[in-house]
């Protein structure tokens, strides 16, 4: 009888091991990854507007700034002319601007580009893969993106990117 009991225990322990082990992976697999400063930018790879492939290498020795933004997002659109002119600013400093959108309508956001006029590169990533790399759910979320390819800032919500305060600050990454 004692070798049945001792059987059972032992069952019970490995049935209470590997639960224990299967919640440890769900757990870890629906954890939410945030990026933060400090952080690695997560690779990605996005067709722009323009047709080319990009991704963070693509603009090697570059800052980069990745904005998401909707246009469904009030605050994301006070923010873009703002970002346009920090475009057009620095761009020619070594300064990249990519938004990435996640409008799902791909009408609606061409229409919105079109009226827009904006000049920083353009992706539309309906699924919000990307952002949900970034960990990213607050729109608009700005990344800043060193040489280095570490992230030096993130912005939620809309800002002056034409503030002398960030035009100094990304100066001082060049």
């Amino acid at each position: 009888m004692s070798q049945v009991k001792r059987s059972e225990r032992m069952l019970e322990a490995f049935i209470g091991v590997a639960l224990l082990a299967m919640i440890l992976v769900i757990a870890d697999s629906i954890r939410d990854k945030v990026v933060v400063v400090g952080d690695t930018a997560p690779h990605f790879s996005i067709t722009a507007d323009s047709g080319k492939t990009l991704s963070p290498s693509s603009f090697g020795g570059k800052v980069l700034v990745v904005n998401f933004w909707a246009t469904w997002c009030a605050p994301c659109v006070k923010e873009l002319p703002s970002l346009d002119g920090f475009q057009n600013e620095l761009g020619g400093q070594g300064v990249v601007v990519l938004g990435i959108s996640l409008d799902k309508k791909e009408d609606i956001y061409r229409r919105f580009l079109r009226r827009a006029g904006v000049s920083f590169q353009t992706a539309r990533d309906p699924e919000a893969k990307i952002s949900g790399e970034y960990g990213t759910y607050r729109y608009p979320e700005s990344y800043i993106i060193d040489r280095s390819g570490k992230v030096v800032q993130k912005i939620i919500g809309d800002t002056d990117w034409m503030d002398p305060k960030m035009i100094t600050f990304v100066k001082s990454l060049l």
